[in-house]
C-alpha cells in the first residue's frame, strides 16, 4: 500500500516477513512499471546459494547476510542511490 502512496529512493528487504516475504515483495517491484528502477538491498540470515541467487534472479540489486556490517550496508546504500540518481 505505501508504494502506492510514493516511490521510495531505496528498498531494504528481509526474506522472512510478515504478509509477503521479501522476494514477493521484489518481484512485484520489478514487474512494476512505475517502480522496476528501485534498488533493492535485501539483507537476511538465509545467506545460502540457494536464496541469494533467487533473489538475484528477481532483480535485487545487492544480497547481504545478517549480522551485516553497518558500514558496508551504508557504502552499498550510497552506492545504489547515487548510480539510481545518475541513470534517472
Amino acid at each position: 500500500n505505501q508504494l502506492q502512496e510514493s516511490i521510495p529512493d531505496l528498498m531494504l528487504l528481509d526474506i522472512e516477513m510478515p504478509k509477503m516475504d521479501g522476494f514477493e515483495v521484489a518481484s512485484y517491484v520489478r514487474n512494476d512499471e512505475r517502480l522496476k528502477d528501485i534498488p533493492i538491498i535485501m539483507i537476511t540470515s538465509r545467506t545460502g546459494a540457494k536464496h541469494k541467487d533467487k533473489a538475484m534472479e528477481i532483480g535485487v540489486n545487492e544480497y547481504l547476510g545478517k549480522p551485516f556490517q553497518e558500514g558496508e550496508l551504508l557504502e552499498t546504500i550510497e552506492s545504489l542511490v547515487t548510480d539510481s540518481a545518475s541513470n534517472g
